[in-house]
């Protein structure tokens, strides 16, 4: 939870690796969106896909850049404690207050502050979340004044906030508060093309960092590279080759160096990154006693939230892709529980 060091765009545009397309739009879209006096700016992307990543690059883009940028994980923090983490408290506040503390909201004032997870945020702190984000003032924990502050907070989910809306467990307002800019980052999956060129940074990163003259992969390494569907993501195959790095002492990275369940996934076929054979490692049967339109009616909302988070919430778009007019995608989603304006 430390300050970053102000650079430029220019200087950051090697931290997300890639020429696909949807790669080169999302670098624009960070450009512009760091430069503006957003406040909010929520990111959407699957696990490993580099959300830190991308909101690091925001705030480094940005003005505000050089001040501090705070990173917290609002799934790995109590809800107890999160409230005295964001808003700090005063002395006597609750037991165990034996001094005044500063929150991380105050303490990144005219930073950023990047919260992880958001949809794991207790509902009450939710509110006062949203209470900050409208008025820029809030209170410590046992506080009768409010304090004023000029923090941009950057958001990310893994899941569809919408759905989250309709189970109750997030703010419908919180939701289209945040809403207002938000960021959707490809899977690797979806930008397979890349997937080769990632291989060479993280080979050359890992060269440099372990003293080591790995040249790359043989081409059967590469076919299966190319062939499975990374499903954890950048994250996954940047661990992976690291993982070879210390285990391994070839120079050269063979099939004999990757884990089995990745070689079992892409011998299974089927069509995964690149165009080549694969399939989803291990995928479990349906639970047939469901019945067929408890498991049906599951499928098609696990279609709906895809669509969404693609579209980063617009309807029409979510529709298009769908195949979809907009008035029975909005049928759809009553009848199986979702909200949307």
């Amino acid at each position: 939870m430390a300050a970053d060091t102000g650079r430029g765009m220019a200087d950051y545009k090697h931290e997300l690796v890639g020429t696909h397309p949807s790669v080169l739009a999302l670098r624009r879209l960070i450009e512009r969106v760091a430069k503006s006096p957003a406040r909010t700016v929520l990111i959407y992307g699957e696990t490993g896909t580099g959300k830190g990543l991308v909101a690091r690059m925001i705030h480094r883009a940005s003005a505000r850049a050089g001040r501090e940028f705070m990173d917290i994980n609002c799934a790995a923090i109590p809800a107890s404690l999160l409230e005295s983490e964001l808003f700090g408290h005063e002395k006597g506040a609750f037991t165990g207050a034996v001094e005044r503390k500063l929150g991380l909201v105050e303490a990144a004032n005219h930073g950023s502050i990047f919260l992880d997870e958001i949809r794991e945020m207790d509902l009450t702190l939710q509110a006062k979340l949203l209470s900050l984000l409208d008025t820029h003032q809030f209170r410590r924990v046992g506080a009768v004044k409010t304090t004023s502050v000029d923090v941009r907070f950057i958001a990310a989910t893994n899941k569809v906030l919408l759905s989250e809306v309709a189970s109750g467990k997030f703010r419908e307002d919180l939701y289209y508060r945040l809403q207002v800019v938000a960021l959707n980052i490809p899977a690797l999956r979806e930008r397979a093309s890349d997937v080769m060129t990632l291989a060479q940074h993280f080979i050359t990163r890992y060269n440099a960092l372990y003293k080591r003259e790995v040249r790359g992969l043989d081409p059967e390494t590469e076919a299966i590279f190319r062939a499975y569907p990374w499903p954890g993501n950048v994250r996954e195959l940047e661990n992976l080759l690291e993982r070879i790095f210390i285990l391994e002492d070839d120079n050269v990275i063979a099939p004999r160096h990757l884990p089995d369940r990745i070689i079992r996934t892409v011998r299974m076929g089927g069509t995964g990154s690149g165009g080549a054979p694969a399939m989803p490692a291990q995928a479990a049967p349906p639970d047939l006693d469901a019945g067929f339109h408890e498991l049906t009616g599951a499928f098609q909302r696990q279609l709906i939230e895809a669509a969404l988070t693609r579209s980063q919430g617009n309807l029409q778009t979510a529709a298009e892709a769908l195949r979809l007019s907009r008035h029975a995608l909005r049928h759809q989603m009553i009848k199986l529980g979702f909200h949307h304006d």
